[in-house]
């Protein structure tokens, strides 16, 4: 995924409603709790954890009990720390008082919530880029420091790893060809960073590495759900016993659920994106473009899927009368430049959402040579009568302003290749009217018919036209 794409806008729920979120999860929660309860009497270590005989204090704070409590509370503890809910106030002396930021939970705004929850985010997924606690002691070197070495452990080959697949995780959740809020697959994400998008049947080995990262995946995704970036199906135990142990019940081997299911929450769909954001990414937010001017919309809207696109398109509507909605929409579609055909289709389709009070704008472009086609189209659509004919010359140039148009937007797709077979079949002559068309997408829009025909002699017509058209304008 390149930081200079724009990927499809998230539909983010409302802030208040994700800072509700950010607070009821488990790992915030406990930290929030343990900084309550820290007072005068709280002492910490060198690094900053709480001493091991209090310990037991807090876990029994946070209700915890069994083998893990002391483990679970020292990372709540942790986290309290990281996010500025608890500030050491003496190093030496080891003491400790409420941190400024929490008050933050209780009386800021959803962001600020919105922001402490980021920060502990970021330490768990810190967290989750370690190697297990167990490999860790046995890599221990006899001076009491770990051989990195013997983890075979590159950390930042382990953070890029796991962060490969939270991106593929964001893409699948806001992309339209996607399961959007449907669970994945554990096996099936694991392979979307492990095998070569050009592979065809994957080899043993590479099924060895899938199968790897997917045991790192479940270690992983089971750290980061307590902090409410996902919801989290492990693995089944019955997957990961030695092939000599019986399984405890029988198991059916079509069930994919068993090697694990994934989903972002809507909070981490918030939290992905702000990490994207701060990496360079281009990653909007449908809305983000609602106070924007029309010339905003319709670029921003360019590169978005249909879906995405209409719902950013009604909430830029909403905030504006049908009449000057019409009048900015089409004042912003104009233009000659490479953009304009797909402004333009994205003009009509944000105008077919504007009722009937609209039509005195389209009437007043009816003469305009770029507007006075689609204006036509929308008059003739919403029943208006008395619309002029349009010229012959205003026909072609629609007709090569919607084909840029749909190649600027789905580039040689199946509908496309339709419409170019539908072209030049309905109008005789075609080819020989259109390459006089005054439009600077001509000669780009003929070689694209003579590349997209399936009928040798059609497409060698369209490619003579097209250096014809090329010729006319000097190309």
């Amino acid at each position: 995924m390149s930081d200079s794409s724009t990927l499809p806008p998230a539909r983010l729920r409302p802030e208040a409603e994700l800072a509700r979120d950010a607070l009821s999860a488990p790992v915030l929660a406990r930290a929030a709790r343990l900084a309550r309860w820290a007072g005068p009497d709280t002492r910490i270590d060198a690094g900053g954890g709480l001493v091991e005989e209090q310990l037991p204090a807090a876990a029994e704070q946070l209700g915890l009990n069994g083998d893990d409590a002391a483990a679970y509370a020292s990372e709540a503890w942790r986290i309290a720390v990281d996010t500025g809910l608890v500030e050491i106030t003496d190093e030496e002396a080891g003491t400790v008082t409420a941190g400024e930021d929490l008050a933050l939970l209780t009386g800021g705004s959803p962001q600020d919530v919105l922001g402490v929850w980021l920060t502990a985010l970021e330490a768990v997924l810190a967290d989750a880029s370690v190697p297990d606690l167990d490999d860790l002691v046995d890599a221990m070197a006899e001076g009491g420091e770990v051989d990195l070495s013997s983890l075979d452990w590159d950390p930042d080959a382990e953070s890029e790893f796991l962060d490969g697949v939270l991106g593929n995780l964001y893409l699948l959740t806001v992309g339209e060809d996607g399961p959007g809020d449907a669970p994945v697959p554990l096996p099936a994400l694991a392979a979307s960073v492990i095998v070569p998008s050009d592979m065809g049947e994957p080899s043993n080995e590479v099924l060895e590495q899938v199968s790897d990262a997917m045991m790192r995946l479940d270690d992983q995704f089971r750290l980061l759900e307590p902090v409410g970036l996902v919801e989290y199906q492990p693995v089944d135990e019955a997957l990961m016993a030695d092939a000599d142990e019986e399984p405890a019940a029988p198991v059916d081997e079509a069930d994919v659920t068993r090697y694990g299911m994934v989903r972002l929450t809507p909070l981490g769909l918030y939290g992905l994106r702000a990490r994207l954001l701060d990496a360079g990414f281009e990653a909007p937010a449908v809305g983000d473009l609602a106070d924007k001017g029309a010339d905003a919309l319709l670029d921003g809207t360019a590169p978005f899927p249909p879906a995405a696109a209409h719902a950013e398109t009604e909430l830029w509507l909403a905030g504006r009368s049908p009449l000057d909605a019409a009048r900015e929409l089409l004042a912003a579609a104009r233009g000659s430049d490479p953009g304009a055909p797909l402004r333009r289709l994205r003009c009509q389709q944000a105008l077919s959402l504007v009722g009937g009070e609209a039509e005195p704008a389209l009437r007043e472009v009816l003469d305009d040579a770029e507007l006075g086609g689609l204006a036509r189209v929308w008059l003739t659509e919403h029943g208006a009568r008395d619309v002029p004919a349009p010229p012959q010359e205003m026909v072609f140039w629609l007709t090569i302003d919607t084909v840029a148009a749909q190649l600027a937007a789905e580039g040689n797709s199946e509908e496309l290749r339709a419409l170019v077979e539908g072209l030049a079949r309905q109008h005789s002559g075609f080819f020989d009217t259109v390459w006089r068309v005054e439009h600077p997408a001509t000669p780009d829009v003929l070689e694209a018919m003579g590349r997209l025909h399936p009928d040798k002699k059609v497409a060698k017509e369209a490619r003579k036209a097209a250096f014809k058209a090329r010729s006319q304008q000097g190309g």
